[in-house]
């Protein structure tokens, strides 16, 4: 199951934060806080994350969830650094695999 949530938010990240020139897939902006716009990509990748945080194991779900309150203040532009959203996903996909093999 764990390895379904890392395939599916690979997946997410790639097609949000990556996208492939060939591929295109429209960017629905469902909401815009403080100026800044919330896109279902980011909404669909906050879905599998809270997902991924019901499975792991404590100590991780610590970890993942520090993670996740950092990545949504990024997100709204509470934290003004400039590519941390893409970087925190790519943190919380490597401790998803990490815990994979642990």
């Amino acid at each position: 199951m764990l390895i379904a949530i890392v395939v599916i938010l690979i997946i997410l990240w790639f097609l949000g934060y990556a996208p492939i020139s060939e591929i295109s897939i429209p960017n629905f902006v469902l909401v815009t806080i403080n100026n800044h716009p919330v896109t279902l990509w980011e909404i669909l990748i906050l879905a599998v994350i809270g997902w991924a945080i019901g499975i792991l194991p404590r100590p991780f779900q610590i970890v993942a969830s520090v993670l996740l309150i950092i990545w949504i203040l990024s997100i709204l532009g509470i934290l003004p650094v400039v590519g941390l959203s893409g970087i925190i996903v790519l943190a919380i996909i490597a401790a998803l695999i990490v815990s994979i093999f642990l």
